[in-house]
């Protein structure tokens, strides 16, 4: 769900996104 929501919000900040959500929910909140 998270991961989704990533790409289609910032699809250009995923790549990062998406290990940062792997680790925790930080990125969530960052974002």
């Amino acid at each position: 769900m998270a991961k989704e929501k990533f790409q289609r919000n910032k699809p250009h900040c995923n790549i990062g996104t998406i290990g940062h959500v792997d680790h925790g929910k930080t990125s969530l909140t960052a974002a």
